[in-house]
């Protein structure tokens, strides 16, 4: 019987707490360097939301669709400031970057997951850079390395609380 409801497309239905969590963690993880209190002249903060996105699709790869960083990036950019559709672009091209390399991998580890994570974070940072930049910004590329270094380091601690929110959802 289980066989031919997953032939026909069936699959179970998730509970509103099991669909809702990761995306209301992301949104947070968005809002999250506006509530810190920290006054810096330069960029340190991490993207925590763009962190929590790509650790919800290295923990569960089938988890969002192709189209997931599209509305997330957007809240993003309305939270942080950020030109509109800066977030947009950039998260869903290292979205589509993961996916990809994903394709040619037959295994793999917890170090190539925070390989391709630090990529993919230090793309999009230097990619709101650019947008930046072209919204007439005036600030040296050496002004973000604190920020890429930061995010780099911090992103075990962020994989580690979506697993423990993961863990928590399906509960």
């Amino acid at each position: 019987m289980s066989a031919t409801l997953a032939y026909r497309g069936y699959t179970p239905t998730l509970s509103v707490k099991a669909r809702a969590v990761p995306i209301v963690s992301t949104m947070l993880g968005s809002l999250m360097p506006g509530l810190l209190p920290i006054i810096a002249q330069a960029p340190i903060v991490p993207p925590f939301g763009l962190m929590v996105l790509l650790a919800w699709r290295l923990l569960r790869p089938g988890l969002w669709a192709v189209w997931a960083p599209l509305p997330l990036g957007f809240f993003d950019d309305l939270a942080s400031g950020q030109p509109v559709g800066s977030a947009m672009l950039s998260w869903t091209v290292a979205f589509l970057a993961i996916e990809f390399s994903e394709r040619s991998l037959l295994w793999r580890d917890y170090l190539q997951d925070w390989f391709a994570a630090s990529a993919a974070i230090a793309g999009c940072i230097f990619a709101g850079y650019v947008f930046a930049l072209f919204a007439g910004s005036t600030a040296p590329i050496f002004a973000i390395v604190p920020q890429i270094v930061a995010s780099m380091l911090f992103f075990p601690a962020v994989a580690r609380l979506c697993a423990r929110l993961d863990a928590w959802r399906l509960k």
